[in-house]
């Protein structure tokens, strides 16, 4: 698949940190982009699987759950 390009319009003082990071780290700036939108995603994915477990276990019968030894017999 080939690589699609997005433009995405920056306020200054959010380029200007963009623009250090790229520098310190030797990167192009889209580079540094992608990396941080990879992060936000991964995070806003943990927080998506997270308040999905905690919906589900408020609906768990602990009293019909099995222990770890019940099912590894261990």
């Amino acid at each position: 698949m080939m690589n699609q390009k997005t433009l995405v319009v920056l306020e200054p003082p959010l380029r200007e940190v963009v623009e250090k990071i790229a520098r310190v780290n030797g990167l192009s700036i889209s580079g540094v982009c992608r990396d941080l939108i990879r992060e936000a995603l991964e995070i806003y994915e943990d927080r998506y699987w997270e308040t999905l477990a905690a919906e589900r276990e408020k609906g768990f019968n602990w009293g019909k759950g099995l222990s770890h030894k019940k099912v590894w017999g261990k």
